[in-house]
């Protein structure tokens, strides 16, 4: 899993980072609320680990400004604050949970573990792109009622794209999202995008797989200069 650690306090955070690395997960740390928010909107993560009291926006306003703009990665709200008055205002906010300091790093752990399995199950369902369609569960790939075969791998990368609609996957994420970090030639990633572009946009349709140059790959809906005929 790829997680964003949002925490002012320095020392906190790097023990999360350290923890959480070696569970085999990497994090991204942001320590006040305005950077956690650009984190968010630059990239897409697993789940969220967001303070409350943060310098700037609160950990409650940034939850808030997240859901608001319809990003909808898990939040797990880290803080002192106990009360159940506090409680419900981060998960009014739009927290998944709700996690009080101290904690114990093995019940953070089960926690993540139990947003995984949700998610999962969440994510067996159809996702759709303009007139792409993906059926996660039964692995099929249509695009204007047309029905696209596509290797496991394909499969796998347009899913991973297709859940991210609007951001931008890099090839580190690719590598570790779809090869699991397995050993890949420098050109792996060219290789399967290229062609999982080829069946997906065709020449005679607007395209939905997009090169960020320097950045990586993107799927998102056609350009309305593209929908004209």
């Amino acid at each position: 899993m790829r997680l964003l650690i949002v925490e002012d306090d320095l020392i906190i955070a790097s023990e999360l980072e350290r923890a959480l690395r070696q569970q085999g997960h990497h994090a991204d740390i942001a320590h006040d609320g305005e950077s956690g928010l650009r984190f968010a909107f630059d990239k897409p993560y697993s789940v969220i680990l967001l303070d409350v009291m943060l310098p700037g926006m609160t950990g409650f306003e940034v939850c808030r400004a997240l859901r608001k703009a319809s990003i909808s990665t898990p939040i797990i709200m880290l803080t002192a604050l106990d009360s159940i008055d506090d409680k419900v205002e981060g998960l009014d906010a739009g927290a998944d949970d709700y996690l009080p300091k101290p904690f114990a790093l093995k019940e953070l752990f089960a926690r993540l573990r139990a947003l995984e399995r949700r998610e999962s199950q969440q994510k067996s369902e159809v996702i759709e792109v303009a007139d792409l369609r993906i059926d996660t569960a039964h692995h099929t790939v249509t695009r204007g009622g047309q029905e696209i075969s596509l290797t496991k791998r394909e499969l796998s990368l347009l899913i991973a794209l297709a859940r991210h609609t609007g951001h931008v996957l890099d090839r580190e994420m690719i590598l570790q999202r779809v090869f699991q970090n397995e050993e890949a030639l420098p050109n792996t990633v060219n290789f399967h995008m290229s062609s999982l572009r080829k069946k997906i946009d065709p020449p005679h349709l607007p395209r939905l797989i997009h090169t960020i140059h320097g950045l990586g790959y993107s799927l998102r809906p056609p350009d309305p200069v593209e929908e004209t005929p």
